[in-house]
């Protein structure tokens, strides 16, 4: 059932795109939605009711501006955005991440990343798809702002470590020669000090502070 008083605005052109989005979030979010093609009619939305998020695809949505996305950030700070594209190059990802968009998927995500995408959007929490932090990956994230790990264990920064690299809880178990409940407590214990919800957030965290660098892992 969708609660009126919270909305989703679509900003897309692709019909295709909208279409699927309205049909896969019927029924899974307690919101009401809306679908625009154009920024005047986008302005129109927002203005007339109070917005939860704005999905949209800025390399083929026409803001009429080059600063559009920031403008709308500027004038409805309360407004989460999703960005949903196609593909997205290293120039376009600094400059959104500059502005404060700290959600992106491609449009090439499943059903399950794109509903916790919106609901981490909805909550104010970070979500970037696997080819996004890739990325963040390539570009150095981890040497360009390196972050405090003291408040971590060395037991704990190495489950971290496995985490990122998609060992399941109980494989985790099995390696380090640990009961499943330790391990499930110290994964607890480390979601709980480093303030982070999933594994996406958890491993964005990893990047920054260094932990991990150039392995292969799994959101």
């Amino acid at each position: 059932m969708s609660n009126p008083a919270n909305k989703i605005i679509i900003a897309d052109t692709q019909f295709l795109i909208v279409t699927a989005l309205l049909v896969l979030l019927d029924g899974q979010v307690e919101c009401s939605f809306d679908a625009v093609s154009s920024s005047t009619e986008l302005y129109k939305v927002l203005e007339k009711e109070t917005c939860q998020l704005l999905i949209t695809d800025p390399l083929l949505f026409d803001y009429n501006h080059p600063n559009g996305l920031q403008e709308i950030k500027r004038q409805y700070p309360k407004l989460s955005i999703l960005i949903l594209t196609n593909s997205l190059s290293k120039p376009e990802f600094t400059e959104l991440t500059k502005i404060g968009i700290k959600n992106i998927l491609n449009k090439t995500a499943d059903r399950e990343d794109i509903l916790a995408a919106i609901d981490a959007a909805i909550k104010g929490k970070k979500y970037f798809s696997e080819e996004i932090l890739d990325m963040i990956l390539e570009m150095g994230e981890s040497k360009a702002t390196p972050e405090e790990s003291t408040h971590l264990t060395n037991s704990e920064i190495e489950i971290v470590r496995l985490i990122a690299g998609g060992l399941t809880t109980k494989e985790i178990a099995h390696q380090k020669n640990v009961s499943f409940h330790t391990v499930n407590t110290h994964r607890k214990n480390i979601f709980r000090k480093l303030g982070v919800s999933n594994a996406s957030e958890l491993i964005m965290h990893a990047i920054r502070a260094g932990w991990i660098d150039n392995i292969e892992y799994f959101i």
